[in-house]
């Protein structure tokens, strides 16, 4: 059972730790309604926005701006240059560089891609990468190790992850994220656990993980959040979004 708490709003601290709240969401190429995914991504406040099967096809950018602005956001990297992970964000954010990620392209498979920035909120500053790994098992493996390499290589004291893992939290890629980093729903669980599907979720396989030093203060899926409502939820997309309030420690 989750706790029941009350999730923070973004701010900076005076210590000039940031406070910030970031949603994971896997999309579906906004085949679905528009609307209703506008409105969830807007209740919730974010401060970035981890996207999943993001608009890849024809006038991809367009429809991923349109999105952003209706949700009050802007875009920040990827879509079909990550293979359909992107990142958002909201005005708050000061944008260091950005990097689109394209993995190695299995045969028969579809191609992956990260989705990476770093970003700083006030004095806080810290990497952040979208993902949606593999349907085949070993290849989700190797794509965990990939994540946490990339991480690593980005020169930052902290960094948050998170996406569509196509795998519980006992499987073995899942679990080598959760070694490395701090599961955002196992660490403070706040709201709902299960992310898939939307319409009758059964199983968590969409997640968001902050390294070592970042305060989960809590996360979850926004079910009963003020502004999203369950009818918006099942009409946005075949999953349930995550959201994570953390407080960054200033760098």
């Amino acid at each position: 059972m989750a706790t029941t708490i009350t999730l923070p709003n973004s701010r900076t601290e005076s210590d000039g730790s940031a406070v910030i709240r970031v949603l994971g969401y896997n999309i579906r190429s906004m085949r679905d309604d528009t609307d209703a995914l506008a409105r969830v991504i807007r209740a919730c406040a974010p401060d970035l926005v981890l996207v999943q099967e993001a608009p890849r096809f024809f006038r991809w950018r367009k429809k991923l701006a349109r999105l952003a602005a209706a949700s009050g956001l802007v875009v920040l990297s990827g879509g079909a240059t990550a293979a359909g992970p992107a990142l958002l964000c909201s005005l708050r954010a000061t944008v260091e560089r950005t990097e689109d990620v394209l993995l190695p392209l299995t045969p028969g498979q579809h191609r992956r891609g990260f989705a990476t920035a770093v970003v700083r909120f006030g004095r806080a500053r810290f990497g952040v990468l979208s993902c949606h790994l593999s349907l085949r098992g070993d290849e989700r493996y190797e794509q965990g190790g990939m994540l946490l390499d990339r991480l690593a290589g980005m020169d930052v004291p902290y960094a948050v992850a998170g996406g569509d893992l196509n795998e519980r939290p006992d499987g073995p890629a899942f679990e080598r994220l959760a070694g490395a980093l701090q599961d955002g729903w196992a660490t403070a669980p706040w709201g709902a656990e299960y992310t898939w599907q939307s319409g009758d979720p059964y199983q968590r396989i969409d997640a968001i993980f902050a390294s070592r030093g970042i305060e989960v203060l809590g996360c979850g899926v926004p079910l009963g959040h003020r502004g999203v409502t369950r009818s918006d939820l099942r009409a946005a997309t075949d999953h349930l979004p995550v959201l994570a309030a953390l407080r960054v420690p200033a760098s």
